[in-house]
């Protein structure tokens, strides 16, 4: 059975609710865009959880966020498809959506309130991207990638037997 994760912003305008085959925070992404959006470390940790399940208390206190991005893979600027949502109120990240996948929503680990399985292994991606002044935690057992890994959050998981049906 999938798990409920119950999540909100810092003052409490916004709650939310999904349910989630893999809520391990695992995945830590250096990407300037994570970074620099909710990842005070210097990464942000993001889940992969039901997007028809999302429940959202307060959905009028919601900002959207779409970056733009120029990199070394994109020398030209583009828009993200993908819809970080916030809280206008306290500024608190919640979640990202991108309609390229409907099926997916990925709220960021900080946002949730729910107790999560810890990781015993994780994977650092978008090093290419971290700030100089990042030093990964990278403990042994953990993958490395300077761009994105090509196993999926939901193959992570599978993987690993942390699938929950």
């Amino acid at each position: 059975m999938p798990m409920l994760l119950k999540g909100s912003c810092r003052c409490g305008s916004v709650r939310f609710e999904v349910q989630s085959h893999t809520p391990v925070p695992y995945q830590f992404c250096y990407c300037s865009i994570c970074r620099k959006q909710q990842g005070g470390g210097g990464y942000a940790i993001n889940l992969g959880a039901d997007a028809h399940t999302l429940t959202i208390e307060g959905e009028e206190r919601l900002g959207l966020y779409r970056a733009e991005i120029q990199d070394d893979e994109r020398p030209h600027c583009e828009t993200s498809t993908g819809e970080r949502r916030f809280c206008r109120n306290c500024g608190t990240a919640l979640w990202l959506y991108d309609p390229t996948w409907p099926d997916l929503v990925h709220p960021f680990a900080s946002a949730i309130d729910t107790d999560m399985p810890s990781a015993s292994e994780r994977v650092h991606l978008m090093l290419k991207y971290k700030a100089s002044w990042v030093e990964p935690d990278i403990r042994e057992g953990d993958a490395t990638f300077e761009l994105f890994p090509s196993e999926s959050i939901a193959d992570w998981h599978r993987k690993r037997g942390l699938w929950m049906d």
